[in-house]
């Protein structure tokens, strides 16, 4: 072995630290991103709006905030994606982290409206979208640091661990909000709030050291090394891979049932059932950590088995647990909703946890930061950011949770749908290459090929010098 050959051991050290990276950088994301989620359900409402709407049009109207993030989260895929697709993932991961730190520490700066009125709201989703294209960014390029710089047929597994960074962000988000809950309501109201906001500044100093040293990918390297960049990224994405876009788009609706507990079942149940904030916000950590920790078995099961297989056994429980689990909340008792929360929590947060590594594999390597991001934000588009609105609505609608839970299994549906059809066109074995990665090898050996054929032809006597097994006999006719 030459000495410029990494060994296993090398590989696996690096696999590591771009994990570890991966984690610790979308933890900071995902905080900034979650703690406005849970600010707009318990505060946003009463201190951004006008006093004279009533309870719930304003947390409405606070949702809806919510969603401009969402709606940001496509136009951060399709500029960091080509970004990270012509000149790799790291540069981006750093713009994207400093961005929604700028966007976070200013959300905790803000003005209320009885001080600068209409401004107040405005300010705040000018900020919201800054988050939204800062993690719309963000979490492809994670995704592919730790896929990518995995060893050979570990991909899946790898991407979990910018997975984790999400339940990891989100308990850190609660908790800062469990902790606070206990000041008295004016003081909350006033500054309390805005503490985690504030705190995100140190948060993401740390995150940016860490950044900072990593390395590029592997995969990417190779494309750079190749000239194999695409102009523009996104053109080649929809030009060849629309389909996967949408099928892609259409798993993902399981992986944003979070905002259905997390961000409207706190309004709910603190707001019109009998729940106090940190009551309810205890009920959710508990919740977290149960995500946090039965998560990554979601990529082990799939680096396992059939990958068809692994998906039913994740996504046909959702479609009674996550129901039935408003019906437990709506019981007002601890211990009942607690249960209920976590076991609605396991099917969807193993599904998450596969689901980045399966998308990675679908495209290739010089427009899947592109067409992974595309794919993820558009699911966040129509379905992440509008799921906490279309909940309020039915809810205000009705007055009954019934409909919220119809909404909720109807996610897993589609979900489990439009993942084995995705299933289908890239390939169901783990240990195999998808298509995408078969024809990305296939081009390198060719390309390998033709160099090295080129480089015989250009070598001087190589096909005019005689073998040695002709040299005696040609000796004798001379």
């Amino acid at each position: 072995m030459s000495s410029s050959t990494p060994t296993d051991q090398e590989i696996a050290k690096k696999a590591r630290k771009a994990g570890i990276a991966s984690f610790i950088g979308t933890t900071i994301e995902w905080y900034d991103f979650y703690i406005y989620g849970t600010a707009a359900a318990l505060v946003f409402g009463q201190i951004f709006f006008s006093d004279e709407l009533s309870s719930g049009v304003a947390t409405l109207l606070a949702f809806v905030t919510l969603w401009a993030g969402f709606l940001a989260r496509p136009l951060g895929g399709v500029i960091f994606g080509h970004l990270g697709d012509r000149i790799g993932r790291k540069n981006t991961l750093v713009i994207t982290l400093v961005m929604m730190g700028i966007a976070t520490v200013g959300i905790g700066l803000l003005p209320t409206y009885a001080q600068i009125g209409m401004w107040a709201p405005v300010l705040l989703v000018f900020l919201r979208i800054v988050q939204g294209v800062a993690v719309g960014g963000e979490w492809g390029g994670a995704v592919l640091i730790a896929s990518e710089n995995a060893p050979k047929g570990k991909g899946i597994l790898y991407s979990a661990f910018a997975q984790q960074g999400s339940p990891a962000g989100n308990l850190l988000s609660t908790m800062a909000f469990f902790f606070l809950a206990a000041l008295p309501t004016p003081q909350f109201m006033m500054w309390g709030w805005r503490i985690p906001f504030l705190l995100s500044g140190a948060l993401v100093a740390v995150g940016l050291i860490i950044r900072l040293k990593l390395e590029e990918s592997d995969a990417m390297k190779a494309v750079l090394a190749r000239k194999k960049t695409v102009k523009l990224p996104i053109k080649e994405v929809l030009r060849k891979h629309w389909v996967l876009v949408l099928l892609g788009a259409g798993a993902l609706p399981l992986a944003q049932v979070t905002y259905f507990k997390n961000t409207f079942a706190l309004s709910w149940a603190t707001s019109e059932l009998g729940y106090e904030r940190g009551t309810f916000l205890a009920i959710i950590a508990i919740a977290l950590v149960v995500q946090f920790i039965v998560q990554p078995f979601g990529a082990v099961l799939v680096s396992k088995i059939d990958m068809r297989k692994a998906m039913l056994l994740m996504i046909v429980p959702e479609l009674f647990l996550m129901p039935a689990m408003f019906f437990a909340i709506r019981t007002e008792t601890f211990a009942i909703a607690a249960i209920g929360m976590c076991l609605a929590t396991i099917p969807h947060s193993m599904f998450y946890g596969a689901i980045a590594g399966i998308l990675a594999r679908a495209f290739p390597a010089n427009i899947r930061y592109s067409g992974l991001s595309l794919a993820y934000q558009l699911c966040s588009l129509i379905v992440g950011g509008g799921t906490p609105v279309l909940a309020q609505y039915l809810l205000n609608s009705s007055g009954d949770v019934t409909g919220v839970a119809i909404a909720a299994a109807c996610y897993a549906a589609v979900s489990l749908v439009c993942t084995l059809a995705l299933l289908k066109r890239t390939g169901y074995d783990p240990k195999a290459p998808s298509v995408a990665e078969k024809s990305d090898a296939d081009e390198l050996a060719l390309e390998q090929s033709e160099a090295a054929a080129e480089r015989d032809r250009r070598t001087p006597g190589t096909e005019d010098t005689p073998r040695s097994d002709d040299t005696p006999r040609d000796r004798v006719h001379a």
